[in-house]
């Protein structure tokens, strides 16, 4: 098991878009009161005293969609100036990105991953549920805007989705050729889709990687980063492409990181909440900090246990809650 020094923090459970695998028609959409949400300051309390005393030196900020939260911009400035963060980064679809990027930028954000789920306005439309104007231009805006400040790496993360965008991925690969970006296919999951999985099904990385092969070759590549990619590039590219096969991979092993809710639930596995602590309610009705970092050390200990139980059932499971309720 690797060490555990990464932090997804969602700055809000709430997004200006509603994607088909995140927030399906027909979901429960049960979002947080604005009064139950950690504020910077709580957030920031947390960081200095209880995860970083812990381990905990890499973060990333994601939501819901973290640009629509209030005061983003000072919050990555107060993360970034805390002597011990080693590592910041962001999760956005950047549909406001392009107005934010450099004062994203100039606030200490240095590396930003981006949801660009296809190259066709109609398709792109249709899956983040948007009826009326095209948003996919402001979000390609957003793209060419952080590739303009500096942001490095820029990873686009595209889901892959069988019948709906799957055709697309010679075409989304490519864009890592000529310009330094760095494309990461992800395997379709079962969490809060039930109807939507069960008839699309999901199309596994060694598939898209043998589709790549058979267009340029493949070989292996590198990339600056935190989460369970398997890195590849096709030869003489700029940039990187990434394969995250939650589906057709256990990578529990690999695991190094806990997740934030807004609402300050702290997780230990995407799919899997045993041992989850409420650490909102627990800094609001004064449990000393020294307790708090003793609850978040045993969970430390636990979840290597927790990230395999699901696993070992044998069966992969669907999940009520959506992915902007989990935190991404």
């Amino acid at each position: 098991m690797n060490q555990v020094d990464y932090l997804r923090i969602s700055l809000v459970d709430r997004c200006n878009f509603r994607c088909q695998y995140c927030m399906p028609e027909g979901a429960d959409l049960t979002y947080a009161l604005q009064q139950n949400l950690l504020t910077q300051d709580e957030l920031i309390r947390l960081l200095q005293s209880v995860f970083i005393p812990v381990g905990f030196t890499r973060f990333r900020l994601t939501g819901g969609e973290p640009l629509i939260r209030p005061g983003v911009v000072e919050i990555v400035r107060a993360i970034a100036q805390l002597p011990e963060t080693q590592d910041l980064s962001m999760t956005t679809n950047a549909f406001l990105l392009a107005d934010m990027a450099q004062g994203l930028y100039d606030a200490g954000l240095r590396r930003i991953n981006i949801s660009l789920d296809s190259l066709q306005p109609e398709v792109f439309d249709a899956i983040i549920g948007h009826h009326g104007r095209s948003r996919w231009q402001q979000v390609w805006d957003g793209i060419q805007e952080a590739y303009r400040v500096g942001f490095n790496p820029l990873k686009l993360n595209v889901v892959v989705i069988p019948g709906v965008n799957d055709q697309e991925v010679l075409d989304l690969a490519a864009l890592s050729i000529d310009r330094e970006w760095h494309v990461r296919f992800i395997e379709f999951m079962p969490i809060g889709n039930d109807y939507l999985f069960s008839d699309r099904g999901w199309v596994s990385s060694e598939d898209l990687r043998q589709r790549i092969r058979d267009r340029w070759g493949l070989t292996d590549g590198q990339v600056r980063g935190n989460g369970p990619a398997d890195v590849f590039k096709i030869p003489g590219a700029k940039g990187t492409l990434g394969f995250i096969s939650q589906m057709s991979e256990c990578f529990c092993d690999r695991c190094n990181r806990m997740r934030l809710s807004a609402d300050g639930w702290l997780r230990p596995c995407l799919l899997n909440e045993t041992g989850q602590l409420d650490l909102r309610t627990a800094l609001r009705s004064g449990v000393p900090l020294h307790e708090l970092r003793q609850q978040v050390r045993d969970l430390l200990e636990l979840k290597p246990q927790i990230n395999y139980k699901e696993r070992d059932s044998g069966t992969t499971g669907t999940y009520s809650r959506t992915m902007s309720q989990i935190g991404g």
